[in-house]
Parts: structure tokens; C-alpha cells; sequence
């Protein structure tokens, strides 16, 4: 997959990131369900209080209005049929009821304003209708008295009530998709039974109506017979979809003796069809009983089934919770056990990862590095006590810590054997030195005698040359040593003038000819280190001369410093590139130094002096285009108070008692081919 720079930036860069990010995407997931079981939840819990309020403030003024409303218009159809004064205090007793519930439902209108809207979006229109008409009930009534023909004020009461009434119900029908908890039924059968009611209401208008002819016109024999139809169609289905609990007070209603004779009226009047007396005075009282006894019934079984059951709804309670309130209660205990285990299992790992990430680094970083340096030194490493082998069981990170374990042993193996090597090696190079040493203090003991014996300047020209090779001889067996770690045999008690100590260092190369020796200082070399700063320069010269065209000088100078005496061993080769000049350097200053290198055992040579010696040797590039190697002797080797010496160098037989018995011998030659520049 390709990765974008987006991406690598938003992808975590450390173990503790991954990790944690690792454990934290589950454990969002399931916190997003859990928010949204409890925001549903919490939503389920608002609608429901939101419902309970309007119920109470509006919904029940609403059925108040209603119930109050279906009496006052069949108390205005009695009396607009009748005129009788009984029928006037009857209407006026209505009308007062009907105000007081006109009143309290306002009140409710405007106390539910805010959550009717939030409950259906046209609820707002249908309230603002219905007390539009309620403002109109005055001049309904004001109209149906003034109609001097019963007829007419027959047919403008009714129709004006039930248009009020219908209104009413378009209001509780904005609610039947909204007003719905556990505790009521189902809001659409609770409106189909107020239909029922308004129906069973209609025909005791009607027939109040047809109260002061006996009979009933046409047209109100067919808006009788309309509700007839309707409460029989509707009532029986939606009282068998209420719930067990509401359905008794309904059965218990069909199954009295007022509904058994509301019905045997209703068919009566269908049978006798429009225009018979059938409505006696007797028939229209034992009847309008029955149907008040009937609409009571309906309302009280309507009031607990809709707006009192509601009312009773405890939004925090089991019934309204339910499995989803569980559910919510669960999922909290399931993130938060979910983010407890995530947290142990991932600081556990993470403290693993650290753990084995700092056991790494104390090995590569520490550990194996000093087990090294002492494998280096010579010194003895138990391996076992520096990397006890662990069984191979656990985890993977245990497994991986194992395997650090196997590799680190495996380091620490081949160091051991690498040091055995190396030291067999130096074994090898002592022994070697040591005999040639023996062989080379021989050759030159007759090499001395030889030249002490007359001869032609041919002939002891010879000798000298054969000298030369002798003494350089020497000093690579010498060198074998020194990279062995043991010092050279030669050795002074006294302090050296510096000027003999670089013509010894002159002497012991192959052309020393080519060598320019510089006015140095007047100082003196202290015995101890004479040997060893005789060797490192004469690495150094003979270094800068196989670098150096055949044609060109070496030029060797001196300088006294605050701090020690500088020496500079200048060539004109070809020069270093930087890259060159500085694996050199790192050559001749580190602190390990590794005989398996066959190349530039010289710089390894310099490196043992310089370290023995405390001297601090440099390679650079010079103006000329050449190398320069600086060596800078401190203060603590050096005397500025140069002592008489007759005799020069020793040249450091196998006993180095530096007594100068030899020294001439040892730089009769070097003095006859040395070029020595003043000035």
C-alpha cells in the first residue's frame, strides 16, 4: 500500500502510540454504540416525559372540551326542537361546562406551545384552529337562538358543534403517532374510540332533534343511521386492539344492560326509517339513560386507556426503559470493563516493550562494549556471568529477550576466540621479535667490528649501507613487539639532546638522505621515552618518505611551545583526500587497535607509542600539497637544560643499559648521509 505524506504523518511513530492506538480503536467503537444506545435512550426517556406533559396540559383539556361540547350541543338540539324553559337551564348548565373546559384547554394550549411543535410540525395550525372556534361558540349560540324556525336552528346546532368537535379531534389525531407510551395503548385505537363516543354522542343529538315532532326528518335519520354504522364498525376492532388491561372497562361497558337497550333503540329507529313516530317521550328517557349511562362508560374507559394511563408513565421506569435501559446499563459496565482491561493489558505490554528496549540498549550500549574492551585489554570475560542463557519459554517478547541474550553470547564468543587469536598472535610476533632481535643485535655487534677495521671509503660505504638495513630491521622487530604490548628493549637513563634523537629516527629509514633536518630547539628528551619517540618518528619519516616522489625531501622541524615541543614531519607527495587523511587519523587515535589489519601496521605502531608515551600525534594536509604529521611532546618528557654529551645515541643493545659506549658506532653512518638545513 501506498503511503502518503498524510498518512505517515498521522501514523503513530512510537511503540507506546501503536499500542494505544491499537487498544484504543475497539474500545471508541464500542463507547460510539454505547453513546448511541444511551442517546437513544435518553431521547426515548425526553419523548416520553415531553408526551406525559403534553397529555396532561393539553390532551386532557382536549377530551374535557370534547366531552363537554358533545353535551352541549345535544342540550342546544333539545332545545332548538323543544324550546322548553327546562331545556334552556339544561343548555345554559352545558354551555357554563363548556366554557370552563374552552378555558383549561386554552390554558394548556399555551403552556404546550413549545412541545407540540417539537412533537408534529402541523400541530401548532390544528391548535391555533380549534381555539378559533372556541372563540366562535358565543356567536354559534347567538346564532342558533335566533333562528326562529326549528328546522334551521336544528341544523346550524348541530352542524357548529360537531365542526368544533371534528376540529378537536384533528388536534388529538396530530398526537396519534407521538402520544404513545408502554403504559397507554396504542393512541390510534384510543382516537377510533373516541369516534365511537362521538358517534353514540351524535345519535343522542339527532334524536333529541326529532325530541318535539316524535320523529325524525330524512336527513337526520340518515346522519343517525351514519353514526349507527360507524360506532358498530369501529368499536368491537378497537376494543380488541387495547391492551388486556383497558379492555375490561370497554367489555365491561358492551356488557351492560344500558348498551344492550342503546342498541335496541338504534334498531328501532333504523326500522321505523325517516319520518314515523317512533319517538315517544317514554322511549326518548329510558333511551337518553341508557346512552348517558353509555357515553360515561366510554369516557371513563377512554380516560384510562389514554390520558390517565399516561399520566401514570414513569419515563425512568422499567416499563419505559426496558431492555434498552439494560442495555445502556450494561454497555457502560462493558466500556468500562473494556477500558480497564485495555489500559492493564496495554501498560503490561508496554512496560515489556520498555523493559526489553532498555535490556537491549544496556547491552549494545554498555555491557557488551565493556565486555569487549576487556576482552581487548587481555582480560578474562565469563560469558555466562555476563549473558546467562535463558530458557525459551514465555511470550514472544520473552522469546525476543532470549534471542538477545543468544546473539549478545554469540558476540561475546567470537570477541573471546577473536581475543585468543589476537593474543597468539602477539604470542607469535614476541617470539618472532625476540629471536630476530637476538640475530639483529649479532649482526650489528659484527657490523660495528667491521667498520672499525681499516678499509676503503667504497668498502665502508658498503658496511654503512648494510647498517642501515640492520638498524631498520631492528626497528620492525621492535614494532612487533610494541603491538604486542611489550616495550622495546632499548632504553636511557639520561636525557638525549633532541637533535641526536632525530637524527636516530633519520638513521633507521631506508634513504635517509632524502630526509632535511631543521634547526630544532635546544632541548633534551627524557631517557625513559627516548626509545619510543626514536621508533614513532621514524614510523612517521619513513612513512612520509614511501609517500613522497623519489626526488623530494622529508623535512623534519621543531618547535618549543608553552605547552611541549612540536615536531613536524612535513613530505610533498601527492597529499590525502579528506576521507583518507581521517580514517588515518582514526587509526592512530583510538584506543583499540587491530592487529588482523595488515594495513598501515605503522599507524597501529604510532597508536601504542602515542598511548604509552601520553603524546599527541595529528595528520594534516600542508601548504605544499603534501601531508604533515604532527607530533607534540608534553612538557612532563622534555628539559630545556641540554647536558654534555660526548658520546651520541646508544644504539640500545639486548642489556639497554645506555652507558654510550656504542653510540658512535650507532650514527656514523646516519651523520655522513644526513642533509642538515640552516637557516
Amino acid at each position: 500500500m501506498r503511503v502518503t505524506p498524510t498518512t505517515a504523518r498521522l501514523r503513530p511513530k512510537s511503540v507506546r502510540a501503536k499500542i494505544v492506538a491499537l487498544l484504543m480503536l475497539p474500545i471508541v467503537s464500542l463507547m460510539a454504540l454505547w453513546g448511541f444506545a444511551a442517546v437513544t435512550t435518553a431521547s426515548h426517556i425526553g419523548d416520553t416525559q415531553r408526551v406525559k406533559d403534553v397529555n396532561s396540559v393539553l390532551l386532557a383539556p382536549v377530551d374535557a372540551f370534547i366531552t363537554a361540547l358533545q353535551t352541549e350541543r345535544t342540550a342546544a338540539t333539545r332545545h332548538a326542537a323543544a324550546r322548553d324553559t327546562a331545556d334552556l337551564d339544561a343548555l345554559k348548565a352545558a354551555g357554563k361546562a363548556t366554557d370552563d373546559a374552552t378555558a383549561a384547554f386554552r390554558d394548556g394550549a399555551d403552556a404546550a406551545t413549545a412541545d407540540a411543535e417539537l412533537l408534529d410540525a402541523g400541530l401548532p395550525a390544528r391548535i391555533d384552529r380549534l381555539e378559533s372556534d372556541t372563540r366562535g361558540l358565543t356567536a354559534l349560540r347567538a346564532q342558533t337562538d335566533a333562528q326562529t324556525d326549528a328546522k334551521n336552528a336544528l341544523q346550524t346546532a348541530f352542524t357548529g358543534y360537531s365542526k368544533v368537535i371534528e376540529d378537536a379531534f384533528a388536534v388529538t389525531g396530530a398526537l396519534t403517532g407521538k402520544n404513545a407510551t408502554d403504559a397507554a395503548s396504542e393512541a390510534r385505537v384510543v382516537l377510533e374510540l373516541a369516534r365511537v363516543r362521538e358517534a353514540v354522542a351524535q345519535e343522542q343529538a339527532l334524536l333529541a332533534a326529532g325530541s318535539g315532532t316524535g320523529k325524525l326528518t330524512t336527513g337526520q335519520y340518515t346522519l343517525f343511521a351514519g353514526a349507527v354504522g360507524t360506532r358498530r364498525e369501529l368499536l368491537n376492532p378497537a376494543v380488541a386492539d387495547l391492551k388486556p388491561a383497558h379492555r375490561a372497562a370497554y367489555n365491561a361497558v358492551l356488557g351492560s344492560a344500558s348498551y344492550a337497550g342503546l342498541a335496541a333503540g338504534e334498531d328501532r329507529v333504523r326500522s321505523a326509517g325517516p319520518g314515523t313516530s317512533v319517538l315517544s317521550t317514554g322511549f326518548l328517557t329510558d333511551w337518553n339513560k341508557g346512552a348517558d349511562d353509555v357515553l360515561t362508560g366510554l369516557a371513563e374507559a377512554q380516560s384510562d386507556a389514554g390520558t390517565r394511563a399516561t399520566a401514570k408513565t414513569n419515563p425512568f421506569g422499567w416499563d419505559t426503559l426496558g431492555a434498552s435501559g439494560i442495555a445502556v446499563i450494561l454497555g457502560l459496565v462493558g466500556v468500562l470493563l473494556s477500558l480497564l482491561v485495555s489500559v492493564g493489558v496495554g501498560r503490561g505490554l508496554i512496560v515489556e516493550l520498555l523493559d526489553l528496549r532498555d535490556d537491549a540498549l544496556e547491552v549494545a550500549g554498555r555491557r557488551l562494549p565493556q565486555a569487549m574492551r576487556r576482552l581487548h585489554a587481555g582480560q578474562g570475560v565469563d560469558i555466562d556471568a555476563e549473558a546467562p542463557m535463558r530458557r525459551l519459554v514465555g511470550d514472544e517478547l520473552a522469546q525476543v529477550g532470549t534471542a538477545l541474550t543468544a546473539v549478545q553470547r554469540a558476540a561475546l564468543t567470537a570477541a573471546s576466540e577473536r581475543a585468543e587469536l589476537l593474543s597468539g598472535i602477539s604470542g607469535v610476533y614476541v617470539s618472532i621479535a625476540r629471536r630476530g632481535q637476538v640475530l639483529l643485535h649479532r649482526q650489528l655487534d659484527l657490523l660495528h667490528q667491521l667498520e672499525q677495521r681499516p678499509r676503503d671509503p667504497a668498502e665502508v660505504q658498503e658496511l654503512y649501507q648494510v647498517d642501515y638495513l640492520a638498524t631498520r630491521m631492528r626497528r620492525h622487530s621492535e614494532s612487533l613487539l610494541i603491538l604486542s604490548g611489550i616495550a622495546p628493549g632499548r632504553g636511557w637513563r639520561d636525557p638525549i639532546p633532541l637533535t641526536d634523537v632525530l637524527r636516530a629516527a633519520v638513521a633507521e629509514i631506508e634513504q635517509p638522505g632524502r630526509v632535511q633536518v631543521w634547526p630544532v630547539p635546544r632541548v633534551s628528551v627524557n631517557g625513559g621515552s627516548v626509545a619510543d619517540v626514536i621508533h614513532l618518528l621514524a614510523e612517521l619519516v619513513e612513512n612520509a618518505a614511501s609517500f613522497s616522489p623519489p626526488s623530494a625531501h622529508v623535512r623534519l622541524r621543531a618547535a618549543r611551545l608553552q605547552d611541549g615541543l612540536l615536531i613536524e614531519i612535513e613530505d610533498s607527495g601527492f597529499g590525502m583526500n579528506e576521507e583518507a587523511m581521517a580514517e588515518a587519523n582514526r587509526k592512530i587515535q583510538s584506543e583499540n587497535v587491530d592487529l588482523l589489519d595488515a594495513k598501515q601496521i605503522g599507524l597501529f605502531v604510532v597508536n601504542r607509542i602515542a598511548a604509552r608515551q601520553n603524546l599527541s600525534v595529528e595528520l594534516r594536509s600542508s601548504e605544499s600539497g603534501g601531508a604533515t604529521a604532527a607530533v607534540l611532546i608534553g612538557e612532563n618528557l622534555i628539559r630545556d637544560d641540554m647536558p654534555v654529551h660526548d658520546a651520541a645515541l646508544p644504539d640500545g643493545n639486548a642489556n639497554g643499559n645506555g652507558n654510550g659506549q656504542d653510540g658512535g658506532r650507532a650514527l656514523a653512518p646516519a651523520s655522513a648521509l644526513i642533509t642538515e638545513r640552516h637557516g
